[in-house]
């Protein structure tokens, strides 16, 4: 559906136009910004035409296999303008070794003009074509008109994303549905199931989805027949993301398509990326703040009686347990004799964590309130028992009352921080953390990772949510 040729080929061209210019470009900024070896402006020789050439024929093959223009990745401008950094940065490497074997006189400062001058030029020419779509997307010649059977949940689910991309040049005509109460999301009721083909006929669908409910399954078969002979594109969404863990996926098992329910949340690769971070920078962390948990240590030893760490049962990664390390930020002891933590009720949801919690030490509110009594976990994290990014470790006795859905969160290692944390914090509640948590995990990137480790510092600083 989202396979539209005409935005891909524009973006193709308007790429592959703009390569030459930033070329052009770069070699004018050479003359006016000089570095390195001293240039007469008027003895200077611009590239060759075969040095444009290899530049296009350079980014045109990069950009096509490292898939930049795929729509259906890149609905999201994160996500476009991710990829495209990274396969820029790949194009640039490519042209440099090919200017090696082949035009070796061209400036290295040229060069990195070029490279920075081309990524200028690119990011612009997505952030306006964006915004001509998202003004005229839905109104432009070529518009794809969408209707929708079935008007129930999934129905409903599907409406939102097409609405959310109708920039992608897909317009919402309306929900098929027996139910004429079926009116939603301001869209119209266009008929019954049986009125399907006239329906497609009046109001010229191009592209008609079905979200049945498993038990409707039984006309699915036969309307699907029936719209063979009318030129619209028939696609279906199935009827069991309620079994579904995390993300579904369709492949191919020699001649059967196979739909996947469940299969791990991070590649092999992807989680080898984010242990190597994770090691790295949290033995970097822990040198660098080993005088100030020195300090810290000798803080809380003469403020309150009781151990300087204090140590906790989480629930980690795959409902594995371990023990979580803190400052002590409260008087020693401090669990009731059931071994459950005394907590607040907010929404009928427990919150163990609050604001005017008794048992706090002096010491240990401003620990909390600047996020140092944490610092300790990077032990855990040195350990494997956590990340520095993911969803925040659970106590057993809260994990007990998860509903089936919220236990999606420990398909991932747990984290010091997490996309709740920038998001809120401790002004949360439980049951809207896991939230959080699952979308973290549906749009997991090393990149996203860093994001939210910069925006942790913010928070920190702002002390949001902290007590």
């Amino acid at each position: 559906m989202f396979r539209r040729v005409s935005i891909r080929l524009a973006l193709l061209l308007g790429d592959l136009s703009l390569i030459p210019v930033a070329l052009l470009l770069a070699s004018w900024l050479r003359i006016q910004f000089p570095l390195g070896r001293e240039i007469i402006p008027w003895s200077v020789t611009w590239p060759a035409w075969p040095v444009y050439a290899i530049a296009v024929l350079v980014w045109g093959g990069v950009f096509l296999v490292m898939d930049v223009y795929n729509l259906q990745k890149n609905l999201r401008l994160l996500a476009e303008l991710q990829r495209l950094a990274v396969a820029h940065l790949a194009a640039v490497l490519a042209f440099s070794g090919a200017l090696y074997f082949s035009f070796r006189d061209t400036s290295r400062w040229q060069v990195i003009l070029f490279a920075l001058t081309g990524s200028l030029l690119l990011v612009s020419f997505r952030l306006g074509f964006r915004l001509v779509l998202r003004l005229f997307g839905d109104k432009r010649y070529g518009t794809r008109r969408v209707a929708i059977v079935g008007a129930g949940q999934i129905g409903h689910n599907v409406a939102r994303t097409v609405v959310q991309n109708r920039w992608t040049g897909l317009h919402l005509v309306g929900f098929i549905d027996d139910e004429p109460a079926a009116k939603t999301l301001g869209l119209a009721h266009l008929g019954r199931l049986d009125q399907t083909l006239e329906i497609v006929a009046s109001q010229r669908i191009n592209e008609i989805i079905f979200a049945l409910p498993r038990e409707a399954y039984h006309q699915l078969a036969n309307l699907v027949a029936d719209l063979q002979d009318l030129a619209v594109n028939v696609r279906v969404v199935p009827d069991f993301f309620d079994l579904v863990f995390l993300r579904s996926a369709v492949e191919d098992l020699g001649d059967m398509p196979l739909v996947t329910l469940r299969e791990p949340a991070l590649d092999p690769l992807q989680r080898l990326l984010k242990r190597l971070f994770d090691l790295v920078f949290s033995s970097l962390a822990l040198l660098l703040s080993l005088p100030l948990l020195i300090v810290i240590a000798v803080l809380i030893k003469l403020d309150s009686p009781g151990p300087i760490i204090f140590k906790q049962r989480r629930v980690g990664e795959h409902g594995r347990l371990f023990s979580i390390y803190k400052f002590r930020t409260m008087v020693h002891d401090p669990e009731t004799h059931d071994g459950k933590t005394p907590h607040k009720l907010v929404n009928g949801q427990p919150v163990h964590k609050f604001y005017d919690d008794p048992r706090v030490t002096r010491v240990g509110h401003f620990l909390r309130r600047t996020s140092l009594d944490e610092l300790p976990q990077f032990v855990n994290i040195l350990k494997g028992e956590m990340s520095l990014v993911g969803p925040r470790p659970e106590l057993p006795w809260l994990v007990e009352m998860y509903e089936p859905w919220q236990r999606k969160r420990f398909e991932v290692p747990q984290g010091l921080t997490g996309w709740w944390q920038i998001n809120g914090r401790s002004n949360k509640p439980m049951h809207l953390n896991t939230a959080d948590d699952l979308y973290y995990i549906k749009n997991y990137s090393l990149w996203l990772d860093l994001q939210i480790l910069w925006r942790t510092i913010r928070a920190v600083i702002e002390r949001r949510g902290s007590f």
